[in-house]
């Protein structure tokens, strides 16, 4: 009896994930999180006419989503000032990214990104095949200069940058970004990653035409709506590249109810605002909890912090293991320099007043530990 026959790429590639979820280490410790703010969710949740929506559509769940996500599709337009045919949904940024690996690299292909940036796009690229060339950071920002140095050289198929950045929270004004598109070489995309702009400074969203054809933009409706779990994301691109992704993209990706939760949730102006002031009142809670505890809180451009913890990145480690230990859920980046970091998502109140009971501790006995 025989097993499936793997590719020979697949056969390389190690059985692992870009993130263990927070579920899965719940069930490890027997006891869920006290807190929950590793993620970079939005703990303060969709719009109430996001919910009725997705309340309503449920009734209808029985039938497939539109394919076309067409309500969806034209309301994005409008919010852009583009055309329809300038966007593709999908089921988030991730999903997203992948289709558009699949559709431009093959095996041996060169991709340019940042070193410790986000990893699910480097995994999409390992599992096609491709060739990742990564850059440093400089300070805590990614280096627009250096990625495109760096593309002259290898030529890639894509260069992926994030603006504002994950994990550092950090962002660069729209203009780099501008002058970033006005250099990449002939043959090679540009992949702004566009998560967390709608909380970013004014500025920070750089003016690019859709049509402009050396740059496709990503967003979501995770972070500033609040429906990480919904799982909506949506590309800006120019229209024939948009309409590459009907040949592979899943068609019925995209569930009623999550297509009737954005459309509804885009509407919502008021409470995007509101969503704004909670965000930034909670990123200043998290700066007046780091340096209570003698810590630098990084400036954030995004709906998390990230928090220096003054040394390597073994002991932002241990100060992390400390914290799930005593119940509460946070992240950190994974390469040196940015290792010094812990990263904190913003959230409800009482989840952060349980994060400034716990932190004291938490470095105490890393300290201890050192």
């Amino acid at each position: 009896m025989t097993g499936p026959r793997y590719t020979p790429l697949i056969e390389t590639l190690p059985s692992t994930v870009p993130f263990v979820g927070p579920e899965t280490q719940e069930r490890r410790m027997g006891h869920p999180f006290r807190a929950r703010l590793g993620a970079n969710e939005n703990g303060f949740g969709p719009s109430p006419r996001a919910i009725a929506a997705m309340a309503a559509a449920a009734g209808d769940v029985w039938m497939y989503g539109d394919p076309e996500n067409y309500d969806l599709k034209q309301a994005l337009a409008a919010h852009h000032g583009c055309a329809p045919e300038n966007i593709v949904v999908g089921e988030g940024i991730d999903a997203l990214l992948g289709y558009l690996v699949r559709l431009t690299v093959a095996e041996g292909d060169a991709v340019v990104t940042s070193l410790g940036a986000y990893p699910t796009f480097n995994f999409h690229v390992a599992g096609y095949g491709g060739t990742l060339h990564r850059v440093p950071y400089r300070g805590d920002h990614e280096d627009p200069e250096a990625l495109i140095a760096l593309a002259r050289e290898v030529r890639p198929k894509l260069i992926y940058v994030a603006n504002p950045d994950n994990p550092m929270g950090s962002a660069h004004p729209g203009e780099v970004i501008l002058r970033m598109v006005e250099q990449v070489p002939e043959g090679t995309l540009l992949v702004l990653d566009e998560a967390y702009v709608e909380l970013a400074p004014e500025g920070t969203a750089p003016a690019i035409p859709p049509e402009d054809p050396r740059v496709i933009r990503f967003r979501t409706f995770s972070k500033a709506h609040g429906m990480a779990g919904a799982r909506v994301g949506y590309a800006i691109g120019a229209r024939p590249l948009i309409q590459a992704f009907d040949k592979i993209r899943n068609h019925f990706g995209m569930s009623r109810i999550s297509q009737a939760g954005a459309l509804a949730a885009l509407r919502d102006a008021t409470w995007q605002a509101y969503m704004h002031r909670l965000i930034a009142a909670a990123r200043d809670r998290i700066g007046v909890i780091a340096a209570e505890n003698g810590l630098s809180a990084l400036p954030s451009a995004t709906n998390f912090v990230a928090i220096d913890c003054g040394r390597d990145g073994a002991f932002a480690r241990a100060v992390l293991e400390e914290l799930t230990g005593d119940g509460i859920f946070v992240r950190m980046p994974g390469v040196a320099p940015l290792d010094r970091c812990i990263r904190v998502s913003c959230g409800p109140e009482a989840d952060l007043d349980r994060f400034a009971a716990a932190l004291p501790g938490a470095l105490d006995r890393a300290r201890a530990r050192a």
